[in-house]
């Protein structure tokens, strides 16, 4: 639950996993630049296999249960993108960074669904579901050990960048737990808990991928700052598609159902519209009735929250942009500034 999102299911538009197609870059690009991104993100997806294996088979299958499933691998991702901005970086150490991203990341899912008591995961049985909660959270840790492991050998700074990043991630997912203090505002202590549980790690990906490029200090800056805006758009987007969208590998109103707030919902209990009073009920009604959700979503669907709160995405994602001004043109450059646009497309 730290690091990932509910709907984190969905399939990525790049790299390969076991027993899948490989995929190509979505976003126009020269095929060369297709072809280098699409294997680097190749290797790191062979690596993440390997790097999931363990002493025992019943181990190595559970701890490769969610990497073999698929997944968007946003952050492996940026780290690919974000180490065109530096000298050409070492191949070892590229895909060492970006497989302790995607193991951190994986890792917290395995917990998520824990705390969630989520019955599927990226359209499959979740761990906690098929091997109960205590091996889910044991194999959530192993992940842990794993990239604690891998990220020792790309050095000190990245150790210490690892830290920052797990300590944000365990206080995001507190807060979240403990919900807003008496008198806090709940849309922002909501947004600061996607800065620290989302925004943090996609962050660091896009600073590792600088790092093991050596690139200057203002181009990890600029890259940092990028990564955690669309870190957050990123989760405010899934968010919205638990409310807007039935194409993922997860029940739509998952978050209804389990009364977590999110943008929509937030601004909908924020609203002073007499004409949400009624709605406002029924989101805190007893829905475990599939007909009783399935009402509510239509109804909340068709709120003008919705277009609020796709408003507000698409106001983060051209704040993200105008942190790439700084870095060298290019297709990189390109890339990221795409992605500004494919995470808020997802929520349309």
């Amino acid at each position: 639950k730290m690091a990932g999102s509910r709907q984190d299911d969905g399939q990525t538009s790049t790299g390969r996993s076991p027993g899948r197609k490989r995929r190509t870059v979505s976003y126009s690009a020269s095929s060369e630049f297709t072809d280098l991104v699409s294997a680097k993100l190749a290797l790191i997806e062979d690596e993440l296999g390997r790097q999931a294996g363990a002493d025992t088979p019943f181990v190595a299958e559970a701890a490769n249960h969610i990497i073999s499933a698929g997944g968007k691998r946003f952050r492996p991702l940026l780290v690919v993108l974000c180490s065109q901005f530096g000298h050409e970086a070492d191949e070892a150490d590229l895909v060492r960074a970006a497989v302790v991203v995607e193991l951190t990341h994986v890792a917290s899912l395995y917990h998520d669904d824990v705390m969630d008591e989520a019955s599927k995961r990226r359209g499959a049985p979740s761990a906690n579901l098929r091997w109960g909660n205590s091996v889910a959270i044991m194999v959530g840790d192993y992940l842990f050990s794993k990239a604690s492991l891998a990220v020792a050998e790309l050095g000190v700074d990245f150790v210490r960048l690892q830290a920052r990043t797990f300590s944000r991630l365990v206080q995001g997912q507190i807060a979240e737990t403990r919900g807003p203090s008496q008198g806090e505002d709940p849309l922002a202590h909501y947004l600061k808990v996607v800065a620290d549980k989302t925004g943090s790690l996609i962050a660091t990906s896009a600073v590792f991928g600088a790092m093991v490029s050596h690139a200057s200090a203002e181009n990890v800056t600029a890259l940092e700052q990028f990564g955690e805006d669309i870190g957050e758009v990123f989760q405010l987007a899934d968010d919205l598609i638990d409310v807007t969208s039935t194409a993922t590998g997860k029940t739509p109103g998952t978050d209804l159902r389990e009364k977590v707030p999110t943008l929509p919902t937030l601004l909908l209990r924020a609203s002073g519209d007499p004409a949400d009073a009624e709605l406002k009920k029924m989101l805190d009604a007893d829905l475990s009735d599939d007909a009783v959700l399935a009402d509510v979503l239509e109804q909340l669907r068709a709120n003008h929250v919705i277009e609020e709160a796709r408003a507000e995405i698409q106001r983060r994602a051209d704040r993200a942009r105008t942190h790439l001004a700084p870095l060298p043109d290019g297709e990189a450059k390109q890339a990221l500034d795409a992605l500004c646009d494919e995470v808020v497309s997802r929520s349309s």
